[in-house]
């Protein structure tokens, strides 16, 4: 048996896998986002900790008993600030943060050769511009902080002992050479830090050290290897069987992630998209990010006062889009692809006497959908090669969202079983890779399709009209977004 922890924003997901790649046991435990501010998301590091015993707790006890490695996966971006302790020194600030705008334009200013070194516009989602933040805002805290580690890495602390982090979840903060997958001395001196604020580096198929005496006995665990893992979406893409240059998924998560793999490093920063490294060797990827996904539909679900997501879907269904159905903007926390707008904000427009709660639903899956829409123009705009789509993340339990996104991209939808575990499913499957005895084509193999969605043409027809109309009310808010946010 194999684990996989993965450390959302809204759960710790546990999975266990078998060597024939089955899912044989799964168990989660919610996590809280506190949001003191407008525009900021925090999360306290400890509760990742008490949420992955609680998952794991939930396991079979046969099945933790006969796990032979584990693998991490984890929400990219996060800032955890530790002292020489290894404690927190202050919530971590996470990877839909949007208070450091001012400080990406000053690390772009310190450092201008960043968006070769990294491959990216700096975000405000990133973790190296939340440092400069920290230190214009809680300078004693930038003081004390002796070593930042990203969500999945504070938890393999916990583990292992060991500071450790994986090239795919590097790639996200900021400071790493994507190209050389190696620690930038340029950007980390942009940010006043060094390499021994930053954790040892290794590949997400790699060993990274294993469980304490303490951290087995407290989940029940054998003392086994703990794997390098990879950020989410990476790990996710392990999980699915993308590995190849073509191959790509999309995520219906918290946020919205279109991800393909390339053989090399290949940047497009002009148009916010992202060039990280993959959690396998030899390997990177580009991704198109949208900041709300599900959580745009769980916002509606609030505003409607309707808890069942699948019902108020299915509402959504039978109402369909008529010639004044409303839009949505679905940038409830900024945006990154296309817009790297963090002062965008989600917006209905078309309200009228007559409007439903059905109709604001078809809205948010629509408005998500175009944002997809977006994504894939990005990455395919200079020649980029997308090839089947597979999908994963919570959104996927939603058939019919899965029909209004195929029919936005104009692209057949891959279903695959165990997708919506996403990168639990890929952490397991690092965590296999680890221990050195299998080969990756087997370990990697694409799991059993369970439905392909193809795009209904007289749904494409009506949604690429309403797709310019959409395009054309981020346009001419852009700067009202900026004037509201100063």
């Amino acid at each position: 048996m194999y684990l996989g922890i993965d450390i959302g924003t809204s759960s710790v997901k546990a999975v266990v896998i078998d060597d024939r790649n089955a899912i044989v046991a799964q168990g989660s435990a919610p996590l809280e986002v506190r949001r003191p501010a407008p525009g900021f998301s925090e999360q306290d590091p400890d509760s990742w900790w008490r949420a992955t015993g609680t998952a794991v707790a939930a396991l079979p006890a046969d099945a933790r008993g006969s796990v032979r490695s584990v693998g991490l996966s984890g929400q990219m971006h996060g800032a955890t600030l530790l002292d020489a302790t290894d404690r927190p020194l202050r919530p971590a600030i996470l990877w839909n943060d949007g208070r450091s705008a001012r400080e990406c334009v000053d690390l772009e200013r310190r450092a201008p050769d960043a968006r070769a070194i990294t491959g990216n516009i700096i975000m405000p989602g990133f973790t190296a511009p939340k440092l400069l933040w920290v230190a214009r805002h809680e300078p004693e805290i930038f003081r004390r902080t002796a070593c930042v580690l990203l969500p999945k890495d504070y938890v393999r602390l916990k583990l292992t002992g060991e500071k450790v982090s994986d090239m795919s979840d590097a790639s996200g903060t900021a400071w790493l050479d994507v190209g050389r997958r190696d620690w930038s001395d340029v950007m980390l001196a942009a940010t006043d830090l060094n390499r021994s604020h930053m954790p040892r580096l290794v590949e997400g198929s790699s060993p990274s050290g294993s469980l304490t005496a303490e951290a087995a006995g407290e989940l029940r665990l054998p003392r086994v290897p703990v794997a390098g893992g990879g950020g989410d979406n990476a790990a996710s893409a392990v999980g699915l069987g993308v590995v190849l240059p073509g191959h790509a998924f999309l995520s219906i998560g918290t946020s919205g992630v279109l991800f393909v793999v390339t053989d090399r490093f290949r940047p497009n920063p002009e148009r916010a998209a992202h060039a990280f490294c993959h959690c396998l060797p030899d390997r990177w990827h580009q991704m198109s990010v949208m900041l709300s996904a599900s959580s745009a539909l769980d916002w509606a679900a609030q505003l409607t006062g309707e808890a069942d997501l699948a019902r108020l879907v299915e509402a959504a269904r039978a109402r369909g889009w008529g010639r004044h159905s409303p839009f949505f903007l679905p940038y409830l926390s900024g945006e990154r692809t296309p817009h790297n707008d963090p002062d965008a904000r989600g917006v209905f427009f078309g309200i009228r006497h007559d409007t439903t709660a059905a109709d604001l639903a078809g809205a948010v899956l629509e408005g998500v959908a175009f944002a997809f829409a977006d994504g894939l123009d990005v990455l395919t705009e200079k020649g980029g090669q997308v090839g089947q789509i597979s999908v994963t993340g919570g959104g996927a339990r939603l058939p019919y969202w899965g029909e209004v996104i195929a029919a936005a991209l104009n692209r057949p939808l891959t279903y695959r079983s165990g997708g919506e575990v996403g990168g639990a499913l890929g952490a397991a499957r690092l965590a296999r890779l680890a221990l050195g005895e299998s080969r990756e084509e087997t370990v990697c193999a694409p799991p059993p399709i369970e439905r392909v969605v193809e795009p209904d043409p007289a749904l494409v027809s009506l949604l690429a009209s309403r797709r310019r109309t959409f395009m054309r009310l981020y346009r001419n808010l852009r700067e009202v977004f900026a004037e509201y946010s100063a």
